[in-house]
């Protein structure tokens, strides 16, 4: 069961949900073929074991990438804001719509054009939250507008 179903009062229902966007996998996946074409010995320039050694790395990132990927959480409920991120260390923001006092996007022009950004939860009392890479995050503040309102 997720965090957001496990932290939901009773009449409190989710509305939205969103995700990392599958961009998190570009570089990682840029390196593993980088890798692979680099491996191929007697290739010029550089040795296969470097080659090995980015591809591996790429590897790595591929992994990292799920992982945040799996573990982010972002959700519009009736009543609240709940962002959670991270596997081993967690980090949350629960906000109760009335303590919203907007939602900041970020996109660049690659970003408007694969859809996704970067959403800053603004609070009252100062609170700044930013989560970077989340899918559709236009979606996402038009729900927050649309229960707070």
């Amino acid at each position: 069961m997720s965090y957001v179903d496990q932290h939901l009062d009773p009449d409190e229902r989710v509305v939205h949900r969103a995700r990392v966007h599958w961009i998190v996998y570009l570089g990682p996946v840029i390196l593993i073929g980088a890798g692979l074409v680099l491996a191929i010995p007697g290739m010029p320039g550089i040795s296969a074991w470097g080659g090995v050694a980015i591809l591996v790395t790429g590897l790595i990132g591929v992994l990292v990438a799920w992982v945040r990927q799996i573990s982010s959480e972002f959700a519009v409920t009736t009543r609240r804001v709940i962002v959670k991120t991270g596997f081993i260390s967690r980090r949350t923001i629960e906000l109760n719509m009335s303590k919203v006092e907007s939602i900041q996007v970020d996109q660049g022009l690659v970003a408007r054009l694969l859809n996704y950004g970067t959403i800053t939860v603004i609070g009252t009392g100062g609170t700044k939250e930013p989560f970077s890479m989340l899918e559709d995050p236009l979606a996402f503040r038009h729900a927050v507008q649309r229960e707070q309102g």
